[in-house]
């Protein structure tokens, strides 16, 4: 053998033992992929007991990885849910942390510890890309200037978002706290308070309209679809609603794309099925259940590309892929388009009680599936998990010390090899909140409407307490707290310890 070919056979061994520890350095920080959907219900998809709608690529990651049977979001509203995910915190302990308007100010604090923060002490790169809703800048926010503080100032490295949801203004993208495409001779004003001075609304001009409002949604009109707020001006820079499921795929193809050789974290938090549903021209009539059926396949559509993407660039195996959803369902929230009429025998809550805005529990039990393609092996666990404990977990499997306020380490529950989730969970929904215990739901009284009629989804209201079991009876039908004092009372006591001195006289658990 001469010298060239020991040379030669030398830098191959190299080659192959870098490549072997890369792999293994590789293994250990992961990439995290968090796939957020927003009013997704718990009886939305097919691996959850859909039959008349159609979600193979949720179905392919709830089949090949850890599928939740009791998993939950913090809150049955999106700004809750969506600021407890990133922090591991009750939102409940903010008293900011509600449904916000497009222009109100951030409600995580700068210095606060959230997930993307954490992942980037460890080195990953981290990016958000689709709905935001925790509020931008300080008050009195300047559009046509760099908006601050936003998601750069809590961790992302990259942002490419709405400000809060597609039926509010601005009806515009921010990139990194700039608005995208906006011309500085046509300033974008908004304001959530009057409108502008010679602007149309869907209240006084049905004629602009090509989707009417049922309620709540008469303000400003963009694209035909009238809106909550008021907006005047950065015409160039208005998203084309029917276009948004492609433009945020894009933007997170191409983050995954400039990241793959690096460890990165990407929150893509889809628009999907929240009003105003307006799919692609592709995925009309898709469903047979008008835009929200329509919209649901077209999400199910970009989570597939996405899953292309990681398995096309050598991905897939080295990320972690968690996919839920912000809250439960609703089918008329704010504008016609026929989610009630061509329902047919589609169940958006599955076999649970309520909805969005419910402290029953379709308002919080979501899908909650973690993937892992040669890490998880395809299990159903029973173990009841939170959006909350993903903070802890995460931090856990990327080796930092940090943790979230409520978060429970739960990390072998996720990657399926433990069964043992949280024994009790703080639920919420529109500023009242209830339990979770082992299989035990309590709902406290609170004053109220029992059913919201706009959207007819009941609420949990109730002159008296409210207790299930729901080993016995998932669909809250039986209340037991009458026949079972002492099982309430015990659950009188945890929800006490857990929400703190204001709960502790039992005619304070009334909302006032």
């Amino acid at each position: 053998m001469n010298k060239s070919t020991i040379l030669l056979s030398v830098s191959l061994l190299f080659f192959s033992a870098c490549q072997k520890q890369q792999k293994q350095e590789q293994s250990q920080t992961p990439n995290i992929v968090i796939v957020y959907l927003d009013d997704l219900g718990y009886g939305d998809m097919g691996a959850y007991g859909a039959t008349e709608l159609k979600t193979p690529n949720f179905d392919r990651l709830a089949e090949g990885g850890v599928r939740f049977t009791t998993g939950y979001a913090s809150s049955a509203t999106c700004t809750p849910s969506r600021y407890a995910l990133l922090t591991g915190e009750y939102p409940w302990r903010n008293e900011s942390a509600k449904i916000l308007p497009g222009s109100a100010p951030l409600i995580i604090d700068t210095a606060k510890m959230t997930i993307p923060k954490m992942l980037k002490e460890k080195g990953y790169h981290t990016g958000i890309v689709g709905k935001w809703h925790l509020g931008l800048g300080i008050g009195d926010v300047d559009w046509n200037q760099r908006v601050s503080p936003g998601p750069n100032e809590v961790g992302f490295d990259y942002a490419y978002i709405m400000a809060a949801t597609q039926d509010r203004t601005p009806t515009v993208y921010l990139e990194n706290g700039y608005v995208v495409g906006l011309e500085k001779d046509d300033p974008l004003l908004v304001s959530y308070q009057k409108n502008f001075e010679g602007e149309p609304t869907g209240l006084d001009n049905p004629e602009l309209l090509k989707m009417r409002w049922h309620h709540g949604h008469n303000n400003s009109i963009h694209n035909g679809i009238p809106r909550i707020g008021y907006q005047k001006g950065g015409e160039a820079a208005m998203w084309v609603d029917e276009d948004m499921a492609d433009d945020f795929l894009e933007i997170a193809l191409q983050y995954i794309r400039e990241q793959k050789d690096n460890p990165f974290f990407l929150y893509y938090a889809l628009q999907q099925p929240h009003v105003p549903r307006t799919p692609h021209p592709r995925f009309v009539g898709s469903s047979g259940m008008g835009p929200r059926g329509d919209v649901i396949v077209e999400a199910d559509w970009c989570v597939g590309e996405l899953v292309k993407t990681l398995e096309e660039e050598d991905l897939l195996e080295n990320t972690l892929i968690v996919f839920s959803s912000d809250n439960g369902p609703v089918l008329n929230d704010g504008y016609y388009d026929d989610a009630v009429e061509k329902l047919g025998d589609h169940k958006p809550w599955g076999p649970l009680r309520g909805g969005k805005y419910s402290l029953f529990e379709a308002g919080t039990r979501v899908p909650f599936v973690a993937y892992w393609k040669g890490k998880i092996e395809p299990s159903v666990s029973d173990a009841m998990v939170s959006q909350l404990d993903l903070f802890s977990s995460l931090a856990q499997l990327v080796g930092s010390e940090k943790q979230g306020p409520d978060s429970h380490e739960l990390l072998d529950v996720f990657l399926g090899k433990s069964n043992q989730g949280r024994e009790e969970l703080i639920l919420e929904a529109t500023s009242r909140t209830a339990l979770r215990k082992g299989d035990w739901a309590m709902i406290p009284p609170y004053n109220g409407p029992a059913v919201n009629k706009m959207v007819n989804i009941e609420l949990g209201n109730s002159n008296d307490f409210l207790l299930y079991n729901l080993k016995n009876d998932i669909g809250q039908q039986k209340n037991l707290a009458q026949s079972e004092p002492e099982k309430l009372q015990e659950m009188i006591e945890t929800f006490q310890r857990i929400r703190g001195k204001e709960f502790q006289n039992i005619e304070q658990l009334e909302l006032k």
